[in-house]
């Protein structure tokens, strides 16, 4: 299929349709709204047979889709920043429940002072739910990161939902060339929806129950582990989703001119876009940098992180979130996995509120980094404090 000129939003509404949810339920906020308002247009247009239940709020939204889902439909929602904090408690549940749901976050500030443009400070306040949590670099992998989420999901051997982030406005509002898959090719690679477990009058179960002192610790260990599995089975489905569509997703972290690089920057998302080509730039220069992208930050590949920065004499990690009182939560998590190492590891908390992050300041970076200089705000207007 030739690519297709779309705006990410639309793209990825496109890319639902394909996965053939039967039920969608959403509330639209910015810089979601396009994704869902594309969905309630081609179930309108009965291009999709679908419910789509418009809803009061977010925390409706997922409500409907944890009922859903337990009913034994495949489901499909989308939010972001305060959207996705209003939906905090059924987040939880839906996690607990072992329910498949695929959500994609368009990632905004959260409030307040309120901000609709993006950095990821809204997926990352829901890294401890329990959720799968994947990184879209460009439209493209938004796309491709959609698909792959329900197969991951949908795994009889992990049945846990998954978050699909890319960046607010960045992606979710810009027209880029994308190959949106064929009808065909979606249904052999996801098949059916084949619930593990469902609710059926004639065969009672419970979820989501009452659980006791006596209960409740295996079942956070069992969570736990299934979160765990959840990295073989994205390198399984992520290699035949490469076999399928020429685009492989086997890998929880992706290198860029890191081989033989001294300098490593950390990154996830879009800045991954800019950071490449600054790279070049230095690159051209005669400067070692190179790029270790993470697009699975839950569960967090930490034995992969270590194994790519094993070589390199700095690392630089670039936090589009920060955990307040602390560092940025890649940061945190990057130091840690990398613990023993003796790699110097600086934490760069950016591009908070929508603020542009540009070539120039990523080569800065480098070079504070090469300093011994970082855990900081880096671009703070000084003036303003």
């Amino acid at each position: 299929m030739p690519l297709q000129m779309m705006e990410g939003s639309i793209a990825v509404a496109e890319t639902v349709r394909l996965c053939r949810p039967q039920v969608i339920s959403a509330y639209p906020i910015t810089p979601q709204t396009h994704i869902v308002e594309g969905l309630a247009s081609i179930v309108a247009d009965g291009r999709l047979d679908a419910e789509y239940i418009c809803v009061e709020s977010e925390f409706s939204a997922l409500s409907a889709c944890i009922g859903a889902s337990a009913a034994g439909s495949r489901v499909y929602s989308a939010t972001t920043s305060q959207g996705l904090a209003l939906m905090a408690e059924v987040v939880f549940n839906s996690a607990g429940m072992r329910l498949p749901i695929v959500m994609g976050i368009a990632n905004r500030a959260i409030s307040a002072p309120l901000s609709i443009w993006n950095d990821q400070q809204d997926s990352i306040m829901m890294r401890d739910s329990g959720w799968l949590q994947l990184y879209a670099e460009d439209n493209q992998e938004a796309v491709d990161l959609h698909v792959l989420a329900y197969k991951i999901c949908e795994d009889h051997d992990i049945l846990l939902p998954a978050f699909v982030c890319f960046d607010g406005f960045i992606l979710s509002h810009v027209f880029e060339p994308v190959d949106i898959p064929s009808q065909e090719e979606v249904d052999e690679f996801l098949g059916p929806f084949n619930p593990y477990q469902q609710l059926d009058v004639k065969d009672p179960i419970s979820f989501g129950m009452y659980a006791t002192p006596e209960y409740y610790l295996e079942f956070r260990y069992e969570h736990d582990q299934a979160v765990h599995r959840a990295a073989d089975a994205l390198r399984k489905h992520g290699k035949a989703f490469g076999e399928k569509f020429g685009r492989d997703y086997s890998e929880l972290v992706e290198g860029y001119r890191l081989e033989d690089a001294e300098v490593a920057i950390i990154a996830m998302g879009s800045i991954c876009g800019t950071t490449k080509d600054a790279i070049d730039e230095m690159r051209a220069e005669g400067k070692k940098v190179g790029l270790l992208k993470i697009r699975c930050f839950r569960p967090f590949p930490a034995a992969d992180i270590a194994k790519a920065l094993a070589h390199v004499k700095t690392v630089a990690v670039l936090d589009k979130n920060i955990s307040l009182g602390a560092k940025g939560a890649v940061g945190i998590e990057v130091k840690d996995a990398c613990y023993g190492l003796g790699i110097p590891i600086y934490d760069y908390v950016l591009g908070l509120g929508g603020r542009d992050v540009r070539k120039k300041d990523i080569k800065k970076i480098v070079e504070l980094a090469e300093k011994g200089s970082g855990d900081m705000f880096y671009g703070l207007r000084e003036e303003l404090l």
